[in-house]
């Protein structure tokens, strides 16, 4: 987004910052493919409550009449994505990190994603001892399951973080995928990036929310990035692409763009968006992260750089947001705190920023790390 805006807005100088080149034509000069939205709110109320959407599933089942190919997107491994009682509401949390623990059916294990502890699987609930615990939420290791019940003659193949541990397991899986000619490739964002495979005709997106619902400004521009990547996999070659995404947000700006393949329709919509909310391009986003063993020294350190900085940037071009625990707030025992601040670098800016990070060094701290970025990659 801010890489498009340098490309195409000049300077005083009537420069741009960036060359823009853009490609105008398809590989191999094959034709898009045919988008399609569905809504999962409607496929409820029709009483379907599988991961698969009936369009969907008639369009697998003919693609496996015809021995074409066909490649599912969920950006979730794991077969639930969080274990809770159902008497209580107690839900298994990593004891390291603030966060959930993922249900792996082939292991039967209990994983958290951020540091690697690993659990047995929970049948009591150690808050009740009732026995009502169930698991909740999909990934990819439960949709493949999904697809055996639903299609038990059709081959398929798994390609998330679990099945590519092993060296070159990520080429054996593609190679293994196209040479086979396997019906259904079932993945992570893995799947999605510069992989042409010719006799790939459709793709199901099965939650093209789970990229809208995160804690960050570029949460629509990463919607349309995958959305537009994943549907590229989709009739490279000669035949004809389709492309299903599923979605409780059909109305969602960047999923109607993606379904169209329109990114300056995109872009004209986020950009105007953006101005107004004053994010990148308009500013920079500086985020000061910080992290402890020491709950209560992160809170003091925290307020010290809030109340440093409130004093000595200018108020007319700097917000400072008060520091709050960051969406993931503990990852291997160490909490985690952010302070964001909203306004345009510049080098008097940068200045007092290394003199706050230097009177708050001075102060003796004994655990807290400080960390900070400039628009970073991730957020959280």
């Amino acid at each position: 987004m801010t890489t498009f805006y340098n490309a195409t807005n000049e300077d005083e100088f009537g420069n741009t910052k960036i060359q823009l080149l853009t490609l105008t034509k398809r590989a191999n000069q094959s034709s898009l493919p045919k988008v399609e939205i569905i809504d999962l709110k409607q496929e409820l109320a029709n009483g379907n409550r599988s991961m698969i959407s009936m369009e969907l599933y008639n369009c697998i089942e003919e693609n496996l009449k015809q021995k074409r190919q066909t490649i599912l997107f969920l950006n979730r491994r794991g077969y639930s994505t969080f274990i809770m009682c159902r008497n209580c509401g107690y839900t298994v949390k990593c004891p390291n990190c603030n966060i959930s623990m993922t249900y792996h059916s082939y292991e039967r294990k209990l994983k958290c994603h951020y540091c690697g502890h690993e659990e047995n699987v929970v049948t009591i609930c150690p808050e009740c001892h009732s026995d009502k615990i169930r698991y909740f939420g999909t990934g990819t290791q439960k949709l493949e399951q999904e697809i055996h019940k639903q299609f038990p003659e059709a081959s398929t193949i798994r390609m998330d973080i679990d099945t590519v541990t092993k060296k070159n397991s990520h080429e054996a899986i593609l190679n293994k995928f196209k040479n086979e000619n396997i019906d259904i490739l079932i993945g992570t964002q893995m799947v999605v990036k510069g992989h042409h495979f010719p006799n790939v005709t459709l793709v199901g997106v099965i939650a093209a929310d789970s990229s809208l619902n995160i804690d960050d400004y570029r949460a629509n521009e990463r919607t349309f990035q995958i959305l537009t990547q994943v549907a590229g996999r989709a009739g490279r070659e000669n035949l004809p692409g389709k492309v299903v995404i599923q979605t409780y947000n059909p109305d969602n700006f960047s999923i109607i763009c993606a379904q169209k393949q329109n990114y300056d329709m995109f872009y004209e919509t986020e950009i105007a968006l953006r101005e107004q909310l004053k994010y990148p391009p308009f500013c920079d986003i500086i985020l000061i992260g910080l992290n402890s063993y020491q709950e209560l020294e992160i809170k003091n350190v925290s307020s010290k750089i809030y109340q440093y900085l409130e004093k000595r940037l200018n108020k007319e071009e700097f917000k400072v947001l008060r520091p709050m625990p960051c969406p993931i707030d503990k990852i291997q025992n160490r909490y985690r705190w952010r302070i964001i601040i909203k306004g345009k670098m510049t080098k008097e800016a940068n200045e007092v920023l290394n003199a706050c990070l230097k009177e708050i060094y001075q102060d003796n701290i004994k655990d807290t790390r400080i960390a900070i970025d400039i628009n970073p990659n991730n957020m959280s």
